[in-house]
């Protein structure tokens, strides 16, 4: 049971520091409230899963083919990049009215899922650190620990993911227009500083 709190812990370690899956939950969760930004969150843990999957089955070695991480950081920017503008153009909407748009759970799901699953950066994670985890468990321990682990920085991920949903959603229900537009302002900005970076990356990747 301690090993699986470990795990807990070092899930919502890696959950915790600024990415693009948290800025969109942020602006997601103050714009349209808890389900929303629940839902983004989750289709996120669903790339993971399926990453985690790849690297069980030794397929890790595909990820790092030239091709994929090419076309990961060019989809990635161009997913982060549409993201991105699509906060920054509805900085004065409303929440009432974003809500009333064409944003629907499912497309907070997709919109997770397609972050997630195009984002190098969740690749690199997967390859050191669950491979890690995953190559220590099985020489030391056996098999039958890996899932054990496994499930515990899933459910530090899960964690993670709730209270970002809850945090965000309590600027939907207390938070002022003003406050609002701010909250998405730097949400934007910080997605479009990463999608001009995996651009970047995938630049070098094609020219360097």
């Amino acid at each position: 049971m301690n090993a699986f709190f470990t795990y807990m812990v070092l899930g919502i370690s890696l959950s915790a520091p600024i990415g693009p899956i948290n800025a969109a939950q942020l602006d997601r969760g103050a714009r349209m409230g808890f389900t929303h930004a629940w839902l983004l969150g989750l289709g996120a843990m669903c790339a993971d899963f399926i990453y985690m999957l790849l690297i069980y089955f030794g397929l890790a070695h595909f990820l790092n083919t030239p091709f994929m991480k090419t076309f990961l950081w060019t989809f990635g920017s161009f997913i982060l990049l549409y993201i991105a503008i699509e906060t920054l153009r509805n900085i004065n909407a409303a929440p009432e009215i974003s809500a009333r748009g064409t944003q629907t759970g499912m497309n907070s799901f997709r919109s997770g899922f397609l972050m997630a699953l195009m984002n190098p950066l969740n690749i690199l994670f997967w390859l050191g650190i669950y491979g890690s985890i995953l190559a220590n468990s099985v020489q030391n321990q056996g098999l039958s620990l890996v899932l054990w682990h496994s499930m515990g920085i899933f459910a530090g991920i899960l964690l993670w993911d709730v209270f970002m949903a809850l945090m965000a959603s309590s600027f939907h229900r207390f938070a002022g227009p003003s406050t609002l537009r701010i909250i998405s302002a730097v949400s934007g900005i910080s997605l479009l500083g990463f999608g001009l970076y995996f651009g970047y990356r995938a630049f070098v990747q094609l020219f360097g």
